[in-house]
């Protein structure tokens, strides 16, 4: 109850947009490391803005960021959850698996987040040669030499660097409409070729020491597959508190977290701000107790 009444505060406060500071912690959010705006520092920083006690990071299939951050929240006094957040595909659907306390240090572990890297590369070069022949000549290496910050060893670049490359020429008007006619799934350019399965990348992260985490289900559209997912997976916990979730996503999810015994978290998946919007959410705006994180942390250990 304490752990739902901290969320649901929380977020009649951020109705009204009245900052909070109650401590928790933002379990999702992203860095230009991957797809996220902020490097890995100014989160640290933006965290403690926000009068969090922890954050996680938590880039796409790369935990490039995690050093710099270590760095910046030792330095000013707040706990990093070093994670990441695996793209896998389930009946066709991208579905997201969050760890936690991952290391990523593993010889293993990494290798696997460079071939996960390695099909997102293949991902892009089909997306910006089917825009090509929508018209809309683009290839990735403008992308990435348009990049705010230098591609760095182990960053990952994804659909929302190539909506910032629509917006800047003009072919829409911001990352909304790039992802509703171009990149999103029902898009003139999606494709969605072949990748790991949810199981495969929560057994990675189990091998790599992390806690389990079932990513903004409520975005899959899908409840059936989700609880298929869930039982198939037994992840540890499942993101219940979400920027993109409806107090009925909500309330579906706390039913299932209950019902499977799992943990649940709250996350912003804060990416920092395009063309003036917030994507998905402020950071800090979905937070959990620390007493989840700690829960996490336990989970975490026994698998090292």
């Amino acid at each position: 109850m304490e752990v739902i009444e901290m969320v649901e505060l929380e977020q009649q406060f951020e109705r009204i947009g009245v900052p909070q500071r109650n401590g928790g912690a933002d379990l999702h959010t992203h860095t230009t490391a991957s797809d996220g705006v902020c490097i890995p520092l100014e989160n640290i920083r933006l965290a403690k803005e926000a009068g969090l006690d922890a954050i996680a990071i938590t880039d796409h299939d790369t935990t490039a960021g995690l050093a710099e951050a270590s760095l910046e929240a030792k330095r000013i006094g707040i706990h990093l959850i070093p994670g990441v957040e695996i793209s896998t595909v389930e009946q066709g659907i991208d579905i997201h698996v969050l760890g936690y306390y991952v290391n990523p240090e593993d010889k293993s572990f990494v290798d696997h987040l460079l071939e996960l890297r390695k099909t997102r590369d293949v991902r892009n070069e089909m997306m910006v040669a089917r825009l090509t022949e929508l018209g809309i000549p683009l290839t990735m290496e403008e992308v990435i030499a348009e990049l705010p910050n230098p591609l760095q060893e182990g960053e990952t670049v994804g659909r929302p660097h190539m909506a910032d490359a629509l917006v800047r020429r003009g072919v829409v008007a911001n990352m909304k409409e790039a992802f509703d006619r171009y990149l999103g799934k029902e898009g003139l350019a999606y494709v969605n070729p072949p990748r790991i399965t949810p199981l495969t990348a929560a057994n990675w992260i189990r091998e790599a020491g992390g806690a389990v985490v079932l990513a903004h289900p409520g975005l899959y559209g899908d409840d059936v597959l989700v609880e298929r997912i869930v039982r198939e997976i037994q992840p540890d916990g499942i993101e219940v508190w979400h920027s993109d979730h409806t107090d009925a996503d909500v309330n579906r999810y706390i039913e299932m977290a209950d019902a499977y015994g799992l943990l649940k978290t709250a996350g912003s998946d804060f990416h920092g701000a395009r063309q003036g919007k917030v994507f998905h959410g402020a950071l800090g705006s979905r937070r959990i107790g620390m007493g989840i994180v700690e829960s996490l942390r336990v989970i975490a250990d026994s698998r090292k």
